[in-house]
């Protein structure tokens, strides 16, 4: 299984109209049918550069499936964001390969 994680600073001052943007924008991209689940997070670091930074993890059902979410679809799905946010907005995109999974369930 591969993770395609996104991290984004975003300006504190478009931080809760990016936040709301992105809880829709998220919907969006799993409906493209490349991906089995998503999560938002927060990373908890204070930035040099300020702002607020968030990691969105999306879990592609196979290497071929983020390929194809590459070539149809990310590129448009991309443009709204760039269009809203342009210079209040900086993401960073990072494949991963899950190895192995753990878990455990105390009771």
């Amino acid at each position: 299984m591969i993770i395609y994680n996104v991290t984004v600073n975003i300006d504190d001052s478009v931080h809760s109209e990016w936040l709301g943007w992105i809880k829709e924008h998220i919907p969006q991209v799993l409906a493209t049918g490349k991906f089995t689940e998503a999560k938002l997070s927060k990373v908890l670091v204070e930035e040099e550069m300020g702002g607020q930074t968030y990691s969105i993890q999306y879990k592609a059902h196979n290497r071929e499936a983020l390929n194809q979410y590459y070539q149809q679809d990310a590129e448009r799905l991309r443009q709204d964001g760039l269009k809203r946010f342009a210079d209040k907005m900086l993401a960073f995109r990072t494949e991963l390969e899950i190895i192995d999974e753990y878990s455990v369930n105390f009771k």
